[in-house]
């Protein structure tokens, strides 16, 4: 039996877990054992994207139960019709326990607003990756057009500050960029409350062994 399956909303997200998981050593940037992990066997992305995972979550992964031990669904909260995180969490989750999964060995992840405030870091790789070269960082940048609260650890509107800058240096967005930037970044300068709580789940299921470290 394999370890984790991952239903996703779109390929932003699967290229940002592909970029993370498959990382060299990437267990010991979340502080856990190494587990089996194959995008090809691990991931699924549901077509339908945020909405399509809110209604159909349950159905979607509930064939893994026999493939696998661990389960996590991850969408935004920012989509036309959202309920808001805690009800998107509380009902898919409900979904999941009626269609057989034990509620322990799975998590909903709802990214509050959008998988953008995990990507969008004070980071030169980023600004590497959005091929932002100017004499002022990008954070200085979006603070000066607005889109960064100083005080603020995150943007207001990541998505937006996102696609701002890359059409400031005329680059296309493309999953490829979300997925060099997660290959690169410390997880440490990601404090969003959704990846911490990935994070603490992962380190549940996969703790470290006696001696590891």
């Amino acid at each position: 039996m394999r370890d984790c399956i991952f239903l996703l909303a779109d390929k932003n997200m699967e290229a940002a877990f592909t970029g993370f998981f498959t990382r060299a050593q990437f267990h010991r940037s979340l502080g856990i054992r190494q587990f089996e992990f194959d995008p090809q066997q691990d991931i699924i992305v549901e077509p339908g994207s945020d909405p399509g995972v809110y209604t159909r979550a349950h159905e979607l992964i509930r064939p893994y139960q026999k493939t696998h031990r661990y389960a996590v669904v991850v969408l935004d909260n920012a989509w036309d019709g959202s309920p808001g995180v805690e009800r998107i969490s509380d009902n898919i989750m409900a979904n999941l326990i009626e269609t057989g999964w034990d509620e322990k060995n799975c998590v909903v992840i709802v990214i509050d607003p959008e998988l953008e405030i995990w990507i969008l870091q004070d980071n030169p790789n980023v600004e590497e990756e959005f091929g932002f070269r100017q004499n002022i960082s990008l954070r200085n940048w979006l603070e000066q057009k607005g889109l960064w609260n100083a005080a603020a650890l995150k943007p207001a509107d990541p998505k937006k500050a996102v696609e701002d800058a890359l059409r400031f240096s005329k680059k296309p967005r493309s999953s490829a960029i979300y997925k060099n930037i997660t290959s690169k970044v410390s997880v440490r300068g990601c404090t969003d409350t959704a990846f911490q709580m990935l994070c603490s789940k992962m380190q549940q299921w996969f703790p470290l062994e006696e001696g590891q470290g």
